[in-house]
C-alpha cells in the first residue's frame, strides 16, 4: 500500500502542496486532476522519493520513504514523466538495456526481448529513438518504467501532447497494467482520460480539495439528476417545473437537467407536468455524472475564495 500523510512542500515562501493526505489500495488506478502549478508533479516527486517532503510522510508497506530508504525503495516504484527522456541517438534497445542494466536486473537482456514484446514494439528494437513519433516514444518509456516490475507505477501527464490514437493506446496500456494489481496513480489535467481509467480522483490546487470515485463526487455535490429530451425548446419549461418544486433544473437546446435528490421516484409526475404543458417527451433517462461539472466547481469555488 502507498500512503501520503500529511504531505505539505514549501518552495521559499509558495506551498506547493499542502497537507494532503491519501491512501490507495492495489491494483487501484488513482487520479491527481488539477489546473497547472495545482502541484500535482511535486506530489508525485515525492511520492517517488525525488524530493523530500517539508512536512509529512510518504509510506511504502510498512516503510517511510526517506532520503536514507529512496534509493532502495524506488526499485518498488516506477516513475514515467510527461518526457520520455530517452538518448536519441540509440536504438530502443539500447535505451532499455541501459535501464535495465541501472536496475541491476540478473539478465537485462531478457528483460528488455520481454518488455518489446509485451509492448508491441518487437519491430522497432533496431530504430533509434530520435526517430520515433511521440506517441511510441511514450510506449518505449513506460516499457522502460516497468523493467524492473514496480508495485507502485506513477504516470505524470503521459499522454500530453499525443495525438487521439496514441494516448487510447496509451490508456489501454494503462488499464492492462491495473489487471496485474499494481497501484497506479496518474496526475492529469484531461477530465476525458480521467473519467475512462481513474477508480477514485484526488482533485487539488495545492490542497486536496475532494477524493473519491467520479460518479461518487458528482452525486455528492449534484446528486441524482434526470435528462428530459423534448421536442420543442426547452427554456419555457423551467418556470413550469420551479413551480412544481424542482429548483435546479438546467435548459439547454431541446433538453432539461433536473436535479431530482430524494425525488428520484418522481419521474412520471415529471413527465406528466410536462406534457400537460404541452412538451412532446422524447426521452427521459438518468444523467451521466460529468467528472467536467464537478472540477469545474471544486477549482471555481476555490478561486472564489
Amino acid at each position: 500500500m502507498l500512503a501520503a500523510s500529511h504531505l505539505t512542500r514549501r518552495f521559499g515562501e509558495r506551498v506547493a502542496v499542502d497537507d494532503v493526505s491519501f491512501e490507495l489500495a492495489p491494483g487501484e488506478i488513482f487520479a491527481l486532476l488539477g489546473p497547472n502549478g495545482a502541484g500535482k508533479t511535486t506530489t508525485m516527486r515525492m511520492l517517488a522519493g525525488l524530493i523530500a517532503p517539508s512536512s509529512g510522510t510518504v509510506r511504502l508497506g510498512a516503510e517511510v520513504v526517506s532520503r536514507h530508504s529512496a534509493p532502495r525503495l524506488r526499485g518498488r516504484i516506477g516513475l514515467l514523466g510527461e518526457t520520455p527522456g530517452l538518448w536519441d541517438r540509440l536504438s530502443v534497445r539500447r535505451n532499455l538495456l541501459v535501464y535495465a542494466r541501472l536496475h541491476g536486473l540478473a539478465d537485462p537482456a531478457a528483460a528488455v526481448d520481454e518488455a518489446l514484446e509485451r509492448f508491441g514494439l518487437r519491430d522497432r528494437g533496431g530504430e533509434p529513438a530520435a526517430q520515433l513519433s511521440k506517441g511510441l516514444k511514450q510506449r518505449v518509456a513506460l516499457a522502460r518504467t516497468l523493467l524492473h516490475r514496480p508495485d507502485i507505477l506513477l504516470l505524470d501527464e503521459p499522454t500530453a501532447g499525443l495525438d487521439p490514437e496514441s494516448a487510447r493506446d496509451l490508456r489501454e496500456l494503462v488499464l492492462r497494467l491495473r489487471g496485474e494489481r499494481r497501484t497506479i496513480v496518474l496526475s492529469t489535467h484531461n477530465l476525458d482520460e480521467v473519467e475512462r481509467v481513474a477508480d477514485r480522483v484526488a482533485v487539488m490546487r495545492a490542497r486536496l480539495l475532494a477524493v473519491d470515485a467520479p460518479a461518487a463526487l458528482h452525486a455528492r455535490l449534484y446528486g441524482p439528476r434526470l435528462r428530459v429530451t423534448i421536442g420543442q425548446p426547452a427554456a419555457p419549461f423551467l418556470g413550469v417545473l420551479a413551480k412544481a418544486g424542482f429548483r435546479d433544473v438546467q435548459a439547454q437546446d431541446r433538453t432539461l437537467s433536473i436535479a431530482v435528490g430524494e425525488h428520484a421516484a418522481a419521474t412520471p409526475a415529471i413527465v406528466r407536468r410536462l406534457v400537460e404543458e404541452g412538451a412532446d417527451v422524447l426521452s427521459v433517462m438518468p444523467e451521466q455524472a460529468r467528472l467536467e461539472d464537478v472540477y469545474l466547481h471544486l477549482v471555481g469555488r476555490e478561486d472564489a475564495q
